[in-house]
């Protein structure tokens, strides 16, 4: 792409998000949908605005954007916060990846899906998205408690997810006579290591970023971190976003020399997630929708029931307010990257499976990330009272 190209480009798209985001202010639509929508209007499947190569900015902004939404989900895992909602964070979150494996792999497997497949779209239902998640809790109201209990749900349920799916991996594995405990193994790195590598990167910023600044990180030390933690993590084959989290959480615990550690990445994420946004409803395939066949439709129903049950079941465990116990698994239905990345891992591992779950995660990742963030803005607004 030519250089005027490039910058046409980033100013179209920067007014593009911009409009949508007041219209979401203004409203009460969910801003990722509205984000989605016009990328989804400037991409391929709807007027083909985009100059080719724009679809190569998507794999860096995701990942600075997420890594960006990890760390700020981290500092919901305060000491503080987990003291009082830390159980009903574990239990819910627990819940509803157990929940989603068994509700949907066992529906599936009843209207005729082969007990493997059903179980491995299963746990692909488990993935949520944090990024679209986040966004709808800051436009409603991030200190109450329900939203800061959702938001160290988010910050924990993609462990989970990713250990589970690992798991029924490694049983799908043994049904079809060709198991290992590889697949758990990796998870266990991938999971474990960006534990360790998000504790390596917070433990020492936490003590040495913000002292050029009465207290505040500047913003080259948040970028640094940010682009630090997320290429380590690429570079180790471990989960950038559970490393961010790490971070996130290692710093607001031990950072006692900042007046608010995280204050820089939330003026710097927005830009960055803005064209996350737009460029991720570019790479949409609404036509995807169209192909999901009864076996999509199943999992759609399938996640959404067991998202609210898993939620209810959860947040009953740990006395989790009442008026808020039926809302928690709707507002965990957006889905994204993460369950694509999980499916191409399976379909790698079964190709027998392959063409099956690349289609029903696709076209039902469009419905989720369409439909998701409206009933997390839904659920976040009847759980705190909210018309």
């Amino acid at each position: 792409m030519e250089l005027p190209h490039i910058f046409l480009t980033l100013g179209a798209l920067f007014l593009l998000g911009l409009a949508a985001d007041q219209i979401g202010h203004r409203t009460r639509l969910p801003r990722v949908t509205l984000l989605l929508l016009c990328g989804i209007a400037v991409g391929s499947s709807g007027l083909d605005l985009l100059p080719t190569g724009t679809g190569l900015w998507y794999e860096f902004l995701s990942i600075a954007a997420l890594t960006m939404v990890a760390f700020l989900l981290g500092s919901s895992l305060s000491i503080k916060n987990l003291r009082r909602y830390g159980i009903t964070i574990v239990a819910i979150s627990l819940s509803v990846v157990i929940v989603t494996v068994l509700v949907v792999g066992v529906g599936l497997w009843a209207i005729g899906v082969e007990f493997g497949l059903a179980l491995i779209l299963g746990a692909i239902a488990t993935a949520t998205d944090p990024a679209a998640t986040r966004d709808v809790i800051q436009q409603t109201d991030p200190d109450a408690p329900f939203a800061k209990t959702l938001s160290g749900i988010v910050a924990v349920d993609d462990a989970w997810g990713i250990l589970a799916f690992s798991l029924v991996i490694v049983v799908v594995g043994l049904l079809n006579g060709h198991g290992s405990a590889a697949g758990l193994l990796d998870a266990v790195w991938e999971v474990g290591g960006a534990i360790l590598l998000g504790v390596a990167i917070g433990w020492p910023s936490a003590y040495l970023t913000g002292r050029l600044s009465d207290g505040e990180p500047l913003q080259t030390e948040a970028l640094g971190i940010v682009f630090l933690c997320a290429g380590i993590a690429l570079w180790l084959e471990v989960s950038f976003l559970i490393a961010g989290m790490t971070a996130g959480a290692i710093i607001v615990n031990f950072a006692r020399h900042h007046s608010k550690a995280f204050h820089e990445i939330e003026h710097l994420q927005w830009p960055f997630m803005m064209l996350f946004f737009i460029l991720a409803g570019a790479s949409l395939d609404v036509s995807a929708l169209t192909t999901v066949g009864l076996i999509g439709l199943g999992y759609i129903v399938l996640r959404i029931v067991a998202r609210i049950v898993g939620g209810w079941i959860g947040a009953t465990v740990s006395n989790a307010p009442v008026e808020a116990r039926p809302w928690y698994g709707l507002a965990l239905l957006p889905q994204a990257g993460v369950a694509v990345g999980i499916a191409l891992l399976a379909s790698e591992e079964f190709p027998a499976y392959a063409e099956t779950i690349i289609t029903v995660t696709i076209g039902t990742t469009v419905a989720f990330e369409l439909l998701g963030p409206a009933a997390t803005l839904y659920a976040l607004r009847k759980a705190l009272g909210k018309r």
